[in-house]
């Protein structure tokens, strides 16, 4: 079947959003709080086994404050925290120092260019999207992707395969003329439970993970003159990824 559509995670898939975005945001959050709370770089990368911002938060305060009192306010202080967190988030996106990982702008403005469709499908905010698309790609990037599945869209986490699902419908297309990009063990649950072919470029916090299954797991998309490194698959003699590795995956 004819490749149609491309379907892309965001925190370290389009970027590497998370250890110098996502985590010094919630460490900012927490300081504004008046908490004494604070993740630092190995830390963070235990607390990212859990999808979802408002979800990480009570895990660690569970496993790392066990007895810290929860009153009848801890769950709006959770989504209070959440809010902030994001606010300052979009606020460092908005300096542009967070780049899209190599190889990621080439591969959109070729896809958009054979007229394949793009989506996104991810746990972060939807607010936290739109400005990582704009201040990386601009303010037309927005109108590139047909659908948007973030957040709290659907009510069960990556690695359960809602968020992907949701997508599909909303693109009335079948698994098998689409493909997925992610970066993590749970997100390659999530897109495989979907019936996704899955392309996994790995980052720092996932280069460990268990990635059965997929399709192919490299360093990253790669570029014509800066060869991506192909960690498990067969990428077919190419040397980084472009449509036509894409169509014979």
């Amino acid at each position: 079947m004819k490749l149609q559509a491309l379907i892309f995670d965001v925190d370290g898939t389009l970027a590497d959003t998370e250890r110098d975005g996502h985590r010094p945001a919630f460490n900012q959050a927490f300081k504004e709080a008046g908490l004494d709370w604070h993740w630092d770089v190995a830390l963070y990368g235990e607390l990212l086994a859990v999808t979802g911002g408002k979800e990480r938060i009570r895990y660690f305060v569970e496993r790392y404050h066990p007895n810290y009192k929860k009153d009848e306010e801890f769950d709006s202080l959770v989504a209070q925290l959440h809010r902030d967190k994001t606010r300052i988030y979009t606020e460092l996106l908005s300096t542009g120092k967070i780049p899209l990982r190599a190889g990621v702008k080439r591969l959109l403005f070729e896809a958009r260019a054979a007229g394949l469709r793009l989506a996104i499908a991810t746990t972060t905010t939807p607010e936290n999207v739109t400005t990582l698309l704009k201040h990386t790609l601009g303010e037309e990037s927005l109108s590139w992707f047909e659908v948007i599945a973030a957040g709290d869209i659907v009510p069960a986490k990556k690695p359960a395969p809602d968020i992907y699902l949701w997508a599909l419908k909303k693109l009335q297309l079948g698994a098998e003329v689409c493909l997925a990009f992610e970066d993590s063990e749970n997100g390659l649950k999530s897109s495989l439970g979907a019936g996704l072919k899955t392309i996994v470029t790995i980052n720092d916090y996932t280069a460990n993970h268990q990635f059965d299954g997929a399709a192919v797991v490299l360093s990253d998309l790669g570029e014509p003159d800066v060869p991506c490194q192909v960690l498990q698959g067969i990428l077919d003699g190419s040397y980084y990824v472009d449509l036509a590795a894409l169509t014979k995956l």
